[in-house]
């Protein structure tokens, strides 16, 4: 039996078998089809024509992804560091909504949550580099959070400041600007360069007024762009930069011990 289980857990777990890499592609495949038939549910014309045959599919494949939490969990040695973990909540989040859309009808379209599963595709095609290249990323992110924060606040207060004063220069001649939370929200979507174009100043105060805020919102998008660019060169800068003293070669992760390369202590002098 633990064999089996050992034999179950490389399978699921693991890419590096033939039975893995035949088992993650199998999955994927499955994944991707469970999507595309909840996309296609949502035209009324194909599910008007197929939709018993797409509710038949579903449960099926419901059925052989809950067969194969049951398994991971089954197999794996810490149960619960495993439910608790990334990919085993979006692997409850993949069974679960069909299971509740029994009770609440207006759900199933979260069956879409799948599509997260795909993001195994790093690992078994031996992508893992590309996921560490996400973690200094979110890293970046997470270090920016208070300046972003700062900024964020700064910019509400700006787009309060600009609609006050654009309400003030279009409101008696522009229906459009009939009151300030409508002139904020013109400000915001003008001063993010959306620009929908249900509102627009007609004075020519106003239209000037707005050409100055659209050349604003230019700098202010360049803002947050800079500050996580700044963690993003000091994190790569940390990962690239240390050098064995014994090998003087390059590319440690900035917590190392030991030289990846020859297995030197990177804290021990070389003399």
């Amino acid at each position: 039996m633990k064999q089996f289980r050992k034999w179950l857990y490389h399978t699921i777990f693991e890419a590096e078998t033939i039975e893995g890499k035949l088992f993650d592609i199998t999955l994927l495949s499955l994944i991707l089809l469970s999507f595309a038939l909840v996309m296609l549910e949502s035209i009324r014309l194909i599910y008007a024509l197929y939709g018993s045959t797409f509710y038949t599919v579903e449960w099926i494949l419901t059925i052989l992804f809950t067969i194969e939490y049951a398994l991971r969990l089954y197999c794996v040695p810490n149960k619960r560091k495993f439910v608790f973990s990334f990919y085993g909540i979006i692997d409850f989040l993949s069974v679960f909504p069909f299971y509740l859309a029994l009770l609440f009808p207006a759900l199933h379209f979260l069956g879409v949550l799948r599509v997260f599963r795909l993001l195994r595709i790093f690992r078994i095609f031996n992508l893992v580099h590309f996921l560490e290249e996400g973690n200094v990323l979110m890293e970046s992110l997470w270090k920016s959070r208070r300046k972003i924060i700062i900024f964020l606040f700064f910019v509400l207060l700006l787009t309060v400041i600009l609609g006050s004063v654009m309400y003030v220069i279009e409101n008696e001649k522009n229906e459009a600007f009939s009151s300030i939370p409508q002139s904020i929200y013109w400000a915001i979507v003008t001063l993010t360069t959306v620009g929908y174009g249900d509102i627009s100043p007609i004075t020519t105060i106003g239209k000037m007024f707005a050409s100055l805020i659209m050349i604003l919102g230019y700098a202010i998008i360049a803002v947050p762009t800079g500050i996580v660019t700044a963690n993003v060169i000091n994190a790569s800068r940390a990962e690239t930069t240390r050098t064995c003293p014994n090998c003087l070669r390059q590319g440690h992760d900035s917590d190392a011990v030991f030289c990846k390369y020859c297995a030197y202590e990177l804290r021990q002098s070389p003399l």
